[in-house]
């Protein structure tokens, strides 16, 4: 109950802020929204009613809130279509980026980060720096560098678009959802290094080495398993990141996701998609957030008890 009382919280509190950002604003918010520095009069009157600009602040954000809970963001001023029309014809494009990503980071990121810490004198020196290394770079540099080596220079991806169909889809989201996971993936390498080097050093760890029990049980079931806390958060919370960050991806890939849309609903000013798509982001990352908690929950109870308290 209070993790849904939080998440309730959450989504008012930003909601609030995405809607109020267009008051915030310097100038008239009609202007903002018919863009142009003149703007027609009789446009300005229309757009007044059908955003209720003359009303209250509060009555006309709940107006619009109401509408967003009911999944009806609007109408575009630029693209003269339904806002969750435009939303929902990109959204899958973008869970599956996301989900790939999120895969590959999972995989990469908890792989290397094992095994820099079970081979600390070995792998662990070289996994360390590299990731280092890794956490430094952008999606927009890793992106290029990906069209330029795997898609331009050897061919073996394609260079724009989404393709068409699940295998088409994934084939061409490759290049798109490594350069979105690749810094990640050094981000949840090093705290799995970290969680996974403090259990292999406990004393449990070193009471079944003492007993003879083999190496991949003592990882399996003494390291990996009290470990997977922190492990889970990070992952969590990475996936979540993930939404924030695939505007670049899809901007650089030419993807018709949400975050493209988001990017160019920003610069032609159409208000009416920016906020409807921060609030799906936010939304996003704090239901992905309740998850892990919950997942967390299920691990430890113990923990889930102290949190509760």
């Amino acid at each position: 109950m209070g993790r849904l009382t939080a998440l309730v919280t959450t989504l008012g509190v930003a909601s609030v802020v995405i809607y109020g950002a267009m008051f915030i604003v310097p100038g008239d918010p009609a202007t903002l929204l018919v863009g142009g520095s003149k703007p027609n009069p009789e446009a300005l009157a229309a757009v007044r009613r059908q955003f209720h600009l003359d009303d209250p602040f509060w009555q006309s954000y709940l107006r619009w809130l109401s509408g967003a809970v009911r999944g009806d963001f609007g109408v575009s001023l630029v693209y003269r279509s339904p806002v969750s029309d435009l939303i929902a014809s990109r959204a899958l494009t973008t869970i599956l980026l996301v989900a790939y990503a999120a895969i590959v980071i999972v995989i990469a990121g908890v792989g290397l980060g094992v095994l820099a810490a079970w081979k600390e004198k070995r792998a662990g020196v070289v996994i360390t720096m590299a990731t280092t290394v890794m956490m430094g770079a952008p999606t927009f540099v890793m992106a290029v560098i990906f069209v330029a080596v795997f898609a331009t220079g050897l061919g073996w991806f394609p260079v724009f678009g989404a393709g068409s169909g699940l295998t088409d889809r994934l084939w061409h989201l490759t290049l798109p959802a490594f350069a979105l996971a690749f810094s990640w993936i050094a981000y949840v390498a090093q705290v799995t290094r970290a969680a996974v080097r403090d259990e292999i050093r406990s004393e449990h760890v070193d009471t079944a080495h003492a007993r003879g029990v083999p190496e991949r049980l003592i990882l399996r079931r003494h390291v990996l398993r009290n470990a997977s806390g922190p492990i889970l958060t990070v992952s969590g919370l990475t996936v979540a990141g993930l939404f924030a960050g695939t505007a670049v991806a899809e901007q650089a890939f030419g993807i018709n996701g949400i975050g493209a849309l988001l990017v160019e609903s920003a610069a032609k000013q159409d208000l009416a998609i920016v906020q409807a798509i921060s609030l799906v982001l936010v939304a996003a990352f704090v239901v992905v957030n309740m998850l892990v908690d919950l997942c967390n929950a299920l691990l430890d109870p113990r923990a889930a008890g102290r949190a509760a308290r």
